[in-house]
């Protein structure tokens, strides 16, 4: 027996071409988005956004289109801008790939209307859905050619009637800023005679530049004060042509709280993405290594976290400590037989506070410092004190002296682990563990944290009177804070 062929058609429901437009993009109002990167690569300078409550008109003053032009704009799926990537005038990398983004307005309203002008040329396009899906398999819209001072300049104008529901203009205003090029030179946006203007973030700013076997990572990571740290909008906006796909964490979400101080962008135009726009293909080469380079870029994003919450944490300590030395001075002067420095001399000042000690580096990343003594001038014939040697310290170790006459305590605030003692002398040093739970727990408000550090010290020096006694000391140590907290007339 011998085989013969059938061929059967390929076919596609008229009623698709709408369910593409309201289906295909996650929100209505992504029309905005994809209706002003289409102005972007037509060379537009300016595209105008009216915005009434039935009705949103975009205007633009790109190349506009000739009658061969307006039939390519209806034909669905079309490469064109794959062929010719580059705008011809400002040589734009031309957003648009799919040729399916002009209907991603049939979401948003029941009838869009396309006027075009190219010199010459001026024509009308309607799309009514109710009309489209009336016609049954007729596939042809009705081109209206208007004259030719219809319209004053070349570009574009869509009008939407019969919309869905109400667009705010600051919702639109969000979509334009996130997902078009507005940085771009020789490009604006305006929406109700407003011009869109990028986000601006202040902070802490780290750009970054990464090669790839694919192109350049482009980008800056923003590390927020944390009085403008929320917790809306998380991530890093990932854009492809200037333009935000997504946003992503990157690993972000183990950092906890930390995670709502971290913004920022990121370029890779070499990535491929979904036919709506929003997401990327995952599984791609190109993905893969992206996601390896963008790994390794927010770990050093980490540290540099770190680093900016310690020196803050510092700058904390270091006031509260200053505060708490000069009570605890003040209240050694009133009680000088409580002091095992005998009496300050009259006249006497605080001497050595705010002024962190002498640190010299021995090792990488430990540090053995000196506290430098602060002396009076004196004869020749006399020789100078020898400077006291306190414990290795980390680099983060915050240091201040007290100075009683001739003699005095130094006090480090450092990091001696959660199990370690939460306060401790050698000599004439009182160190204190910044990593103790009591420690954490008081540092958390100004007010608590300074007498914290003052209980820590007096308890201390107190001691520095007469060890064998507890007792004695324990008693010495509320006159000294009592006396260092209540004011007196």
């Amino acid at each position: 027996m011998q085989s013969y062929h059938e061929y059967i058609p390929v076919t596609i429901d008229k009623s698709h071409i709408i369910t593409i437009g309201e289906r295909m993009y996650a929100e209505s109002i992504e029309f905005v988005r994809e209706l002003v990167n289409n102005a972007y690569d037509a060379d537009a300078t300016l595209v105008e956004i009216i915005v009434t409550e039935d009705k949103i008109e975009i205007r633009d003053n790109g190349s506009g289109m000739d009658r061969e032009g307006l039939k390519q704009y209806f034909n669905i799926g079309s490469q064109q801008k794959l062929y010719s990537p580059k705008s011809p005038v400002y040589n734009r990398d031309r957003i648009g790939q799919f040729g399916i983004g002009k209907f991603a307005s049939l979401s948003a309203c029941k009838r869009f209307e396309v006027i075009t002008k190219r010199d010459d040329f001026v024509g009308r396009v309607i799309f009514d859905k109710e009309q489209w899906e009336k016609t049954g398999d007729v596939w042809q819209l009705p081109m209206e050619i208007l004259p030719s001072d219809f319209r004053k300049q070349n570009g574009i104008t869509v009008i939407l009637t019969g919309l869905d529901r109400r667009f705010e203009p600051k919702d639109i205003e969000a979509k334009i800023i996130e997902g078009t090029p507005i940085k771009s030179p020789y490009f604006r946006v305006r929406i109700n005679n407003h011009t869109v203007t990028p986000r601006s973030l202040t902070g802490h700013r780290l750009p970054f530049l990464e090669g790839t076997s694919f192109g350049p990572v482009t980008g800056e990571i923003v590390i927020l004060p944390e009085t403008a740290s929320v917790a809306l909008d998380l991530g890093i906006e990932v854009k492809v042509k200037q333009v935000t796909i997504r946003r992503e964490l990157f690993g972000m979400e183990t950092w906890g709280k930390a995670m709502a101080r971290v913004r920022g962008e990121v370029n890779a135009d070499f990535l491929p993405i979904t036919s709506d726009r929003t997401g990327f293909i995952k599984d791609s080469s190109e993905y893969q290594e992206f996601f390896k380079i963008m790994q390794k870029i927010m770990e050093g994003i980490k540290i540099s976290l770190q680093k900016l919450t310690v020196k803050k944490e510092s700058r904390k300590v270091s006031r509260a400590l200053k505060e708490a030395l000069q009570r605890i001075y003040k209240a050694l002067a009133a009680n000088p037989d409580l002091s095992p420095f005998g009496a300050i001399p009259i006249g006497d000042e605080i001497k050595g506070i705010g002024s962190a000690a002498e640190v010299t580096k021995k090792k990488e990343g430990i540090r053995e410092a000196e506290v430098e003594v602060e002396e009076k001038p004196k004869a020749p014939e006399k020789k100078r004190k020898k400077k006291p040697k306190v414990k290795r310290l980390t680099p983060n170790a915050i240091i201040k002296r007290i100075k009683f006459g001739e003699t005095g305590v130094s006090c480090v605030v450092d990091s001696f682990g959660e199990d370690g003692p939460e306060v401790f002398s050698e000599e004439t040093t009182i160190y204190i563990n910044r990593d103790h739970p009591l420690y954490k727990r008081e540092s958390t408000k100004v007010d608590t944290h300074t007498l914290n550090l003052a209980r820590l010290i007096t308890q201390e020096i107190a001691l520095m009177k007469d060890l064998r006694n507890p007792r004695q000391a324990f008693e010495r140590q509320s006159k000294l804070l009592k006396d260092a907290f209540i004011d007196r007339d």
